[in-house]
């Protein structure tokens, strides 16, 4: 990459000489310039080290100040640029295919703070009751101020079966408290379905490796069941791989629209298009949830079915990262992640510490039901008339009290979710009659 880029340099060189020699002769000056500031920069680097070498109070070992000071130099940049060393970017491998051990929390460092993005589903961190936007001051007792994400992970993750103790600072609660995980293998099952009355609903917990074809396979098997609407629920969902975000976005969108473009430090554009895919569902009524959980690849999603009105977005303000971040492996097996760009949704909107906005802002909650015994209503009454088409299909009206509406009551953004999918579903019918 890097020698590539050389030769490009030199061609632009030899353009320019043949244009303008003044014009020429001014670049190499800035070119000698920097060259001769990044050395004494370097040097100024190299003699701090001997300093340290010589006169430390213990024996340092080279590796390790070399690595530190790339991880210093990294963290200067943004939070989401990091160094990896070798150990760690196995993980980093293993972990986006959707297997690996440790808790089931998507961490990031949030206004200097070690801080919970998103717990997994069903995983250990999800069961403790760890939400997003909890600081993790501790880890074992001991603090985590200035710590990188490295080595956060690393104190994080450990053996299945061991137990690790986080003392979280959450916003509402008085004091911190600590929760005590144990650790198993994370095993990441990126798509939940079932049916919620005549309504399709789907979890996608992360955008990983192949996210895309579960998403296809929980839709064939929602068809059969002659859904009407679908619920896609990205709620708590820390994002994943850019082209599974493409991949499930070309699901619900039509081949060759833009679903995400780039701009790097040039501001040259890059436009990432829905691809043509062998199955693809352009016309079913779908509401889709966010909360401040959903990050990245989520974003990327709900932006577009947003700007191209196929979903209504509802929920809490996702995330607000809207960075993309390139992966530059090292010769000793180590990497770089480092950003890249930045990401817009197709109409042109940086939601960087933003947020995509929910269409309908609705909070997290519990519907409480309340029996007022007071109530008469006519099959109270004594001796009242049954209903004949019930009766004769075998149906008790008792019946109507389902473990799926007390799910829905324990989860205020589902309920209304499947409202708003219902509403959107009548109107839809009432105006393909009319036309």
């Amino acid at each position: 990459m890097s020698k590539k880029k050389i030769l490009l340099f030199s061609v632009g060189t030899a353009v320019l000489l043949i244009l303008s020699f003044t014009f020429i002769i001014f670049k190499i000056n800035n070119v000698y310039a920097a060259k001769s500031s990044k050395y004494e920069l370097l040097e100024k680097f190299t003699n701090v080290m001997s300093i340290v070498q010589e006169n430390y109070v213990e024996k340092v070992d080279n590796e390790r100040l070399i690595n530190g000071a790339i991880k210093g130099m990294l963290q200067e940049l943004d939070p989401h640029s990091n160094y990896f060393d070798k150990d760690t970017f196995k993980e980093f491998q293993i972990e986006t295919k959707g297997e690996f051990g440790g808790l089931g929390i998507t961490i990031g460092i949030k206004d200097n703070i070690l801080t919970v993005i998103a717990p997994l589903e069903d995983t250990p961190a999800w069961k403790a009751g760890l939400k997003a936007g909890d600081k993790i001051i501790k880890i074992n007792g001991k603090s985590t101020a200035n710590i990188t994400l490295e080595e956060a992970v690393k104190k994080l993750r450990g053996k299945p079966g061991t137990k690790v103790t986080i003392t979280i600072f959450r916003k509402g609660v008085d004091k911190p408290f600590d929760v005590t995980i144990t650790r198993a293998i994370i095993k990441i099952k990126a798509v939940k379905y079932k049916t919620i009355d005549d309504l399709g609903y789907i979890k996608l917990t992360q955008f990983k490796d192949k996210a895309s074809n579960e998403v296809i396979a929980a839709l064939k098997e929602l068809k059969k069941k002659n859904i009407k609407g679908l619920i896609f629920d990205l709620r708590n969902n820390p994002g994943g791989l850019l082209n599974e975000a493409i991949n499930v976005s070309s699901i619900f969108l039509p081949a060759g629209k833009t679903v995400v473009f780039t701009k790097d430090r040039d501001g040259k554009e890059r436009h990432y298009r829905s691809s043509l895919l062998s199955y693809r569902d352009l016309d079913i009524p779908m509401v889709v949830l966010i909360n401040e959980g959903s990050a990245s690849a989520s974003e990327i999603f709900s932006g577009a079915m947003k700007d191209y009105n196929r979903a209504i977005i509802v929920g809490k303000t996702s995330f607000g990262k809207a960075s993309v971040q390139t992966i530059i492996p090292l010769n000793d097996g180590s990497a770089i992640k480092i950003t890249t760009a930045r990401y817009y949704t197709p109409n042109g909107h940086s939601i960087q510490n933003v947020g995509i906005k929910p269409d309908i802002i609705i909070p997290e909650g519990k519907i409480v039901v309340e029996n007022d015994n007071h109530v008469i209503k006519e099959k109270d009454l004594e001796h009242h008339l049954d209903n004949d088409q019930l009766k004769q299909a075998g149906f008790n009206i008792s019946d109507n009290e389902t473990d799926i509406e007390t799910e829905l009551n324990n989860d205020l953004q589902l309920k209304v979710a499947t409202n708003i999918l219902k509403g959107l579903i009548k109107y839809g019918k009432k105006e393909k009659t009319n036309k």
